[in-house]
């Protein structure tokens, strides 16, 4: 089980897939976990989570594989994993606050929210790091050599 997990391509283009990805996504967890860059917290984010009928569960997991996964991905470790989940985040975030939205972000502030473009490139790159793993420079493929 672990050998098909660690394994990863060769692929210098996927690491730096992987990397972005980790390095975008890791302010937006620290917008949901920590309060940083005006965001709300944990305690903010679990309030509206559970307003949108999230379960509490779900919302201590999404913040977890956001946090987690975004270090997973800069570092290359667990890198399938840590890319499931920011993609399974970003896919229950389109479908449950931005698809009525639409399409694109509020970037003259004439919406009344974000749309969903973001989500869809942060779950493309996480696609590729699921199918190919966390790339050449990466703890997965460390030790992925370790153990043969």
């Amino acid at each position: 089980m672990w050998k098909g997990l660690l394994r990863t391509s060769n692929d210098p283009v996927v690491t730096l897939a992987r990397v972005v990805l980790g390095v975008v996504m890791f302010p937006h967890a620290a917008q949901h976990a920590l309060g940083w860059y005006g965001g709300y917290g944990f305690n903010g984010m679990m309030g509206y989570f559970t307003s949108l009928g999230i379960p509490p569960v779900f919302g201590v997991l999404a913040i977890v594989a956001e946090v987690y996964g975004s270090l997973g991905l800069i570092f290359g470790f667990g890198g399938r994993v840590a890319a499931a989940g920011i993609a399974s985040v970003m896919a229950v975030a389109v479908v449950r606050v931005h698809l009525p939205i639409g399409f694109f972000m509020n970037w003259l502030g004439n919406q009344k929210g974000e749309g969903y473009e973001y989500h869809l490139l942060a779950i493309a790159l996480a696609l590729i790091v699921i199918v190919r793993g966390s790339g050449r420079w990466s703890l997965d493929r460390v030790l992925a050599r370790e153990r043969g």
